[in-house]
């Protein structure tokens, strides 16, 4: 009897506690297994290109391209574009946008503290706040207690490690996740700042452009075929209209920037491509090629047929655009849906597949939602304890520095 009273006390206290605490309490126990797995890491770690033998976790947690947010945050931006031996443009700091290093910059010089301190805090606390946004967003779609699984997904899925180091993903998905919120709800209008920073934070303006095409297309389409179902005034189709061509604006936005500092109309786009030459030499951007070309270097590579990767990239797609339509995610709701696509087809237009693709594959989290979805305790165990045993693996594949690193995480 006492067992019972006691076991009834805790689910109401339980249903009583805060949703937000809820979030805050998820976030705590991930953060604290994601940071033993760095931690377990770095005691192991050998002398490398940014650090020493056994370095602490703030050390360890800006390397790789943490080291070029720091250059961007002390240095800034080259007015020379940096050239190899043979006239073609070397990696260089105009890859990396400002408006995180920015940050980081303001803060270290308002409080005095090293970099690789304020740029952890300040991605946690974005990683923080993308968490509680998260389980905002998706309420919106999803009943209250698969919203609340989606955020522990979130929190220990194999990629969260990057949620605190030096490095723009926490940024990005926070602004990200207020952004589909925003869309989500239709206020347009304060879409336009959240979309202005979003951009210059991580490449998303032109993939979140496509999104808010493809909504204004669907709600007119709505509009008309079904009248009654959605009003889309006037005001919504300018606000909304406007709001696209604004994404699509700021998706060019840095590339126009590099070009005035430079005086060079391609520095960005040449300085994004220096960094998949040495896969296959430099060759000019051309739109949805990248995933053909490495498909004969990833090919060699492993010694069989570029074209048997074709043909894999091409079930993958098949798959992932069947998955669209799968009843788990029909329930995350149209809006969000047209983010996943447009991210997914914008990734294939112009990224080139290496070790990166995890990283660059986050902002397709909101399909978190629908795995969120079963209800059955087994079920969510065992996908927790996957997606840990998923971080570990990534930290030891992309982040440590073993000497047989592939490409940057």
């Amino acid at each position: 009897m006492a067992d019972r009273r006691l076991a009834t006390t805790l689910k109401v206290r339980y249903r009583l506690t805060p949703w937000w605490v809820k979030v805050i309490a998820i976030f705590a126990v991930s953060r604290g297994v994601t940071t033993t797995i760095l931690l377990a890491f770095a005691s192991r770690q050998a002398t490398n290109s940014w650090t020493g033998a056994s370095p602490g976790y703030f050390d360890f947690a800006k390397i790789w391209d943490g080291h070029w947010y720091y250059i961007v945050s002390v240095v800034g931006y080259p007015a020379s574009l940096p050239l190899t031996a043979d006239g073609h443009v070397r990696e260089n700091a105009w890859a990396f946008m400002p408006a995180y290093p920015a940050l980081v910059r303001v803060l270290t010089v308002a409080t005095g503290v090293d970099f690789a301190y304020i740029a952890v805090i300040v991605s946690v606390a974005f990683a923080l706040g993308t968490a509680l946004m998260f389980y905002r967003l998706m309420t919106l779609v999803i009943p209250g207690n698969a919203a609340l699984f989606s955020v522990v997904l979130f929190c220990f899925a194999p990629l969260s490690p990057i949620l605190q180091v030096a490095y723009a993903e926490s940024m990005h998905l926070f602004l990200l996740t207020c952004a589909l919120y925003l869309l989500v709800q239709r206020r347009y209008w304060m879409l336009l700042p959240v979309i202005a920073v979003m951009s210059l934070t991580r490449p998303s303006g032109l993939a979140f452009a496509l999104a808010l095409a493809l909504h204004v297309g669907h709600r007119w389409w709505v509009h008309v075929r079904r009248p009654g179902t959605d009003s889309f005034s006037v005001g919504e189709r300018v606000a909304s209209i406007v709001t696209a061509l604004f994404s699509a604006v700021m998706g060019f936005a840095w590339l126009l920037v590099a070009w005035v500092v430079t005086g060079s109309f391609t520095a960005y786009t040449d300085t994004e491509l220096a960094w998949r030459a040495s896969y296959i030499g430099y060759k000019e951007l051309a739109p949805f090629a990248p995933w053909v070309q490495s498909a004969g270097f990833w090919g060699s590579m492993m010694g069989i047929p570029g074209s048997w990767l074709v043909v894999v990239l091409i079930i993958v797609v098949a798959t992932f655009g069947a998955l669209m339509f799968s009843p788990w995610v029909r329930r995350i709701g149209v809006d969000l849906r047209f983010w996943v696509v447009s991210y997914a087809l914008y990734l294939l237009a112009v990224f080139f597949p290496q070790s990166s693709t995890f990283r660059l594959l986050v902002p397709l989290f909101p399909l978190l939602g629908a795995a969120a979805q079963p209800k059955s305790p087994v079920y969510r165990v065992v996908i927790v304890v996957l997606f840990t045993l998923g971080q570990i693996g990534w930290v030891y594949i992309a982040w440590w520095v073993d000497g047989y690193d592939w490409t940057p995480p």
